[in-house]
């Protein structure tokens, strides 16, 4: 009877084994996954779509800049709290959470550099603390930044990506505004250039002073650049808006900035900028010259 009886299956449960996480990305315009390694090496940007995911401030001094060639300056800087500003925390826990986030004591990393062995002044700026926004110690440090290109002779970049003046300061922070438009207006009258970069995002106060003070201003592509947000500037204006009319692709066919410029192209196209505004500026008088 054993043989015709129903034989007894064991039912072994296989788990399938779980993707590790933090190890691709997907694209997303073109829904491309991107190995994380690939896309490191790549600046951030997915290859076939060439979307631009944001980056780190010391991340982008290393691509831009000559290899070991950055000192960073004004390290200390670092933001009080002159109004004792409290919402759902304090503002000096948020200052300790953007720390820990970002591994930076700022939302701007600034100092000396070269690219192409041509000396620069730079600040850049970081949107992991605190939105990148424009406190009294981002603007101080970017106000030395100017400074030091005026010391030191030499052009100075500022890299924008910001959501705006920092509410927890009031009018501390947009006093900022003013004090760094003033330092590069001193810098325009010394003939020393100017390069503001607009990345994704750069809006409010940062837009509306020294991110579109540039003697050139170029932008990453796809880059969102405006003052403030599109349900607000309907609601103000009550009209319809334009598809797009805050992006970098819009705002070059308006004149607000001058060229859209890759990622993975920018350090070679500042090399070709700096060249002609500056290098030329401080060639070695010719023998004989009056001039």
């Amino acid at each position: 009877m054993s043989l015709f009886s129903k034989p007894k299956y064991s039912t072994v449960v296989v788990k399938k084994k779980d993707i590790p996480k933090g190890l691709w990305t997907k694209c997303p315009i073109s829904g491309e996954i991107v190995f994380n390694k690939e896309l490191e090496a790549n600046q951030m940007v997915v290859p076939r779509s060439g979307y631009h995911f944001s980056i780190g401030a010391r991340a982008r001094l290393a691509a831009m800049l000559d290899a070991d060639s950055f000192e960073e300056h004004d390290v200390g800087v670092r933001a009080g709290d002159p109004l004792g500003f409290v919402d759902t925390k304090s503002y000096p826990d948020r200052i300790k959470l953007s720390e820990e986030g970002s591994g930076l004591n700022e939302a701007v990393v600034s100092g000396m550099g070269k690219i192409h062995n041509i000396p620069v002044s730079l600040a850049v700026m970081d949107f992991r603390f605190l939105a990148g926004s424009l406190g009294s110690a981002t603007g101080e440090k970017i106000a030395r930044a100017a400074e030091r290109a005026l010391a030191h002779k030499c052009p100075l970049i500022i890299v924008s990506a910001s959501g705006g003046a920092r509410m927890q300061e009031g009018i501390f922070s947009l006093m900022q505004m003013a004090k760094i438009s003033a330092v590069l207006g001193r810098l325009h009258e010394a003939k020393l250039p100017y390069i503001s970069i607009l990345t994704h995002p750069t809006t409010g106060g940062v837009t509306a002073s020294y991110a579109t003070l540039g003697d050139i201003n170029l932008a990453e592509p796809g880059a969102m650049i405006c003052f403030a947000g599109a349900r607000v500037i309907k609601e103000t204006t009550k009209q319809t808006l334009p598809p797009g009319f805050q992006t970098a692709e819009f705002l070059i066919k308006k004149g607000l900035i001058d060229q859209i410029v890759p990622r993975l192209e920018m350090r070679d196209r500042l090399r070709d900028l700096l060249s002609a505004l500056f290098v030329k500026t401080i060639a070695p008088k010719s023998a004989g010259s009056d001039e």
